[in-house]
């Protein structure tokens, strides 16, 4: 898909501290109503970002892993009524909730395990939420990048040389996560600075 923007996500696992602030913050963003619930399938607060603990080399390390934003996305090819598409200005794989009937097999092809259901709506929910599109939309960063107290996280336009994003892509090692899955995700990781 060729588009003139092309926003993606970039995390610093070098950086991060472990203090959940982007996952509060997301529910705080798009899920305020959940606030005093918990995510049942990733038994946490609800939000689009999940926390796993990978051990590598006799060391834990932890990821937020959250929709990955893949140029050949499961979920767009798995949806039978069009419900997941690609944004035609950003590149970004959104949802729309009027064509979405909650079968639920956008949530089983995730690779990433990264769309959950609403406990409310029955829905399918994924990054971004209402919430942060309106503060993209504003010119402003998601909520996960503008709470992260230790600057871990970026967002924006990769196909802009200058933006901050691509400047850190430039400037750091960065791995995809699940590479072999073929799905061409456009979330970073800094594995190395």
């Amino acid at each position: 898909m060729s588009t003139t923007k092309k926003l993606a996500h970039l995390f610093d696992a070098t950086q991060c501290v472990g203090c959940s602030a982007c996952i509060v913050a997301c529910c705080q963003t798009n899920y305020p109503d959940l606030l005093e619930e918990e995510n049942p399938a990733w038994k946490t607060l609800p939000s689009n970002i999940r926390k796993i603990t990978l051990n590598r080399k006799h060391r834990p390390v932890q990821l937020l892993v959250q929709c990955q934003q893949c140029d050949d996305a499961p979920c767009v090819k798995s949806c039978p009524f069009g419900a997941n598409f690609y944004d035609k200005e950003t590149g970004q794989v959104k949802t729309d909730p009027s064509r979405c009937v909650g079968c639920s097999f956008c949530i089983a092809s995730c690779p990433y395990d990264a769309r959950w259901t609403h406990p409310k709506t029955g829905l399918p929910v994924k990054c971004m939420g209402s919430g942060c599109e309106k503060l993209v939309k504003e010119g402003k960063s998601p909520a996960c990048v503008a709470a992260c107290p230790v600057g871990a996280r970026l967002f924006g336009d990769i196909h802009d040389a200058t933006s901050p994003i691509s400047q850190a892509l430039q400037t750091s090692r960065t791995e995809t996560l699940l590479p072999q899955k073929g799905t061409r995700p456009n979330f970073f990781v800094v594995v190395q600075k």
